[in-house]
């Protein structure tokens, strides 16, 4: 039988108030804690919690306070990786983020749902799904990345967006729902979704 928190990271319905998640939730309130009170002038105290907090990242990592995850452990980020303030991701299920990429300040990315149905809801059960975002990426202001997103290399995401399903490399998206605004580096009209 699977543990809550296989089930958490295979998407399926799981109990999110499971001691064991529980535990690893306050483990990394408590490092985004440390993280949001370390000066931005003490790099290598923050680059060593970030380490610490996340389940990789490249050598060069900078993530302005403040920032907020649920567990830290299922975040993967590449080399090079900037998240402005404020940012937010919701890591139930794995979070990963190529190298290159740029966040602007009060990005969300959430890798949870909640289920529709109010009793289920209310019962404490809930479920995710992995966002991938590729290299070279930039997300803006404000945008919204929700659970089961694919992007991929060359993405720009216009601030303010929503974006609700995958796309393509090569493309500027934006609105809400976030569709194809422009194809980018002379790439040709392909299937907007993955």
């Amino acid at each position: 039988m699977k543990t809550e928190k296989e089930k958490m990271l295979a998407g399926e319905l799981y109990y999110s108030y499971d001691p064991e998640l529980r535990a690893e939730l306050l483990r990394a309130r408590v490092l985004c804690e440390k993280l949001n009170r370390t000066s931005v002038a003490d790099e290598a105290e923050r680059t060593r919690i970030l380490k610490e907090l996340f389940g990789s990242t490249g050598e060069r990592i900078d993530v302005l306070s403040d920032f907020h995850c649920d567990y830290g452990s299922n975040i993967h980020v590449g080399e090079n990786f900037f998240m402005n303030y404020g940012g937010v991701i919701l890591d139930v299920c794995k979070v990963t983020i190529g190298d290159n990429c740029m966040i602007a300040p009060q990005v969300g990315i959430y890798a949870a749902y909640h289920p529709m149905d109010p009793e289920t809801r209310n019962s404490g059960r809930e479920y995710g799904a992995p966002i991938t975002i590729g290299n070279n990426c930039w997300i803006g202001g404000r945008a919204v990345i929700n659970p089961g997103v694919t992007l991929g290399d060359n993405v720009v995401v216009a601030s303010g967006a929503v974006v609700t399903k995958s796309f393509p490399s090569d493309v500027l998206i934006g609105g809400v729902p976030a569709r194809i605004l422009k194809y980018l580096n002379g790439s040709e009209k392909r299937e907007e979704t993955l």
